[in-house]
């Protein structure tokens, strides 16, 4: 980066110290899920609150406009990297100074209160008395939404898809989902007819000791690559994945009778660390070397989880070393039946525990129920019956609770509307990258098959993670892929996998 006392070289500085108070942030939010004392929650979204302000005022000052619009007379002294880092300076000065900076504080305020009555509201199936909170925090996304409407041009819900995978239009997803809508019910019956006279799996018998998940879900990250010495695994509420990309905090949940969940859980997040943990050293602290977008950090953790983990090859590799944590053995453990537990396919109410064929009929609900909020065409208090409502159109089942309906998620309580799309263009992504992988590694089966993650790691450690933000995700799509993000890969790896 560059040395000179240039406009750009000031903005460097500012950014380097925006993106340490970012991550002071971020393990405060870590702290806060996974060991903080409830009695601290009202200290900690003060703390939330002040580092979200000061990076807003940070960001606002005067003097970040005029060094902005000096550096683009630098512009032809800066190399490719430079450039693409101005560009995501801009984008994201662009997006501070659209929103007032106490509307940013109530809606940090608003988050915390509503994220931690959400916890409460979830465990006692009580949606009710999650309402005011979350109200709250529709009413302020709305208005921040309206603003950068304003100022962008675009649609409020565009606006904040914006934040969460830049470029991206709901008229792009609305094609693509169409797309999937269109193929997955009738596949999904396709499916389940076929499955009609094949033996269910047999679930082996707990009880599964936490330790011992733990210990079995830290073996699987250490062969796939993650660093220990720069990252943790913990509880929390819902499993996620935060920190920075010197110090990953992941989170699991586990089940006494039930190891599988957290399992893949585990390797779910393990995706998004080592995307984390793989990004461009030398921009860490620049806005260039952070992710390029939801979109590309779902198809890390869904390359993980559902192109590499459930494949019968690295199942070969994995299942030995699963029954010797638990002392399987029996019909259970018997490879053919792991594989149909871990490849069962079967409507369910929790989104994360939903197989890859229903999995994105539950975010394309979860997406047009967040635009309603957000247009007001959906009030906070009729979600529970609209909810219903979708999941018995789409997926034939409707929860007998809030609990397992409209309650599962922490998005929403969160603030973060526009972020659900994110993960079914996430589950095509994987489909596509993995496919490419596995045609440009030489033996790429029997690497699988034998524990050799370091190929296909360094392979997307080459091909995405190091990209960082210098480029799009259409481009860094078509770079690695050679081919746009469209259906199509994730449509066939449906067809391969479920009806070979």
């Amino acid at each position: 980066m560059s040395e000179m006392t240039t406009a750009y070289s000031k903005l460097e500085k500012k950014f380097a110290r925006l993106s340490a108070l970012s991550g002071a942030a971020a393990m405060l939010h870590w702290d806060s899920a996974a060991m903080m004392p409830i009695g601290g929650s009202g200290p900690r979204a003060e703390q939330l609150a002040v580092l979200s302000l000061v990076s807003h005022e940070m960001l606002n000052s005067p003097d970040v406009a005029d060094l902005l619009m000096e550096a683009e007379s630098e512009i032809v002294t800066l190399d490719d990297w430079q450039r693409a880092n101005l560009a995501e300076m801009q984008n994201r000065w662009r997006h501070a100074t659209a929103v007032d900076p106490d509307l940013v504080e109530a809606h940090s305020h608003a988050t915390s209160r509503s994220e931690l009555q959400w916890r409460d509201a979830r465990l006692n199936n009580d949606f009710a008395s999650l309402v005011p909170a979350l109200s709250e925090v529709v009413q302020l996304t709305q208005r921040i939404a309206d603003a950068k409407s304003d100022a962008f041009g675009v649609s409020p819900y565009d606006a904040l898809l914006e934040e969460y995978e830049p470029g991206c239009t709901s008229a792009t997803i609305d094609v693509l989902f169409d797309d999937l809508e269109s193929f997955l019910p009738s596949f999904l019956g396709e499916v389940l007819e076929n499955r009609k006279n094949t033996p269910p799996a047999l679930a082996p018998e707990g009880p599964f000791d936490e330790a011992v998940q733990k210990q079995l879900g830290q073996e699987f990250m250490t062969a796939l690559g993650f660093d220990f010495d720069h990252g943790r695994l913990d509880v929390s509420h819902h499993p996620f994945t935060g920190g920075i990309p010197d110090d990953v905090r992941l989170t699991t949940r586990y089940e006494t009778d039930d190891f599988t969940q957290s399992l893949m859980g585990t390797l779910h997040e393990t995706g998004h660390a080592l995307y984390e943990q793989g990004l461009p050293k030398d921009w860490r602290c620049q806005p260039v070397g952070s992710a390029r977008g939801m979109a590309l950090h779902e198809s890390q953790s869904l390359l993980i989880e559902m192109q590499l983990s459930r494949s019968e090859d690295f199942m070969a590799y994995a299942l030995p070393r699963i029954k010797a944590a638990f002392s399987g053995s029996g019909p259970a453990w018997e490879v053919e039946n792991i594989e149909r537990l871990y490849l069962k396919v079967e409507p369910e109410f929790i989104r994360v525990d939903a197989d890859e064929v229903t999995y994105p009929l539950h975010v394309i609900l979860r997406y047009r129920l967040e635009k309603a909020l957000l247009s007001g065409d959906l009030a906070v208090e009729d979600l529970p019956a609209a909810w219903n409502s979708g999941m018995r159109n789409t997926l034939g089942i409707a929860p007998p609770n809030d609990r397992l309906g409209c309650l599962q998620d922490i998005h929403w309580p969160s603030g973060a509307i526009g972020y659900f799309p994110t993960y079914t263009l996430g589950a095509m992504a994987a489909a596509q990258i993995y496919s490419t992988a596995a045609t440009k590694i030489p033996d790429f089966t029997n690497k699988i098959r034998t524990g050799k993650f370091a190929p296909l790691l360094e392979w997307l450690r080459g091909n995405i993670h190091s990209l960082g933000s210098s480029l799009s995700t259409e481009s860094i799509m078509q770079s690695a892929t050679g081919s746009p993000l469209t259906a199509d890969a994730f449509k066939a790896h449906l067809r391969n996998r479920y009806l070979p």
